[in-house]
């Protein structure tokens, strides 16, 4: 299994309509892509957040050819539709994983 992290410390000023946004919209999207079999969301917990909530973003796909179809067919179009809505609002970094 592959995991597909996205972890993104997103503005207080957005942080609901932002979440909302995630957890309605943009992870049906990229399930809809149908690369990945699972997304999980997780926030990550820290003793200050008066610059922002930080969360973990999980994406399980069953191969590397998945990930990498995801990452050259799709990816760009998906942190487009992000950046429309709430460029500069947020900051993200993206790793990937394997299961062992």
């Amino acid at each position: 299994m592959i995991l597909y992290n996205v972890t993104v410390k997103v503005d207080n000023d957005i942080h609901e309509a932002w979440l909302h946004w995630l957890k309605e919209e943009h992870i049906a999207d990229v399930l809809g892509t149908k690369k990945f079999v699972e997304a999980k969301v997780y926030k990550i917990l820290v003793d200050d957040e008066t610059d922002g909530i930080t969360y973990s973003i999980q994406y399980f796909a069953a191969s590397m050819e998945d990930y990498f179809d995801y990452i050259h067919l799709h990816a760009n179009e998906m942190r487009k539709k992000g950046n429309a809505l709430w460029e500069g609002k947020f900051v993200a970094f993206r790793t990937v994983l394997k299961e062992v």
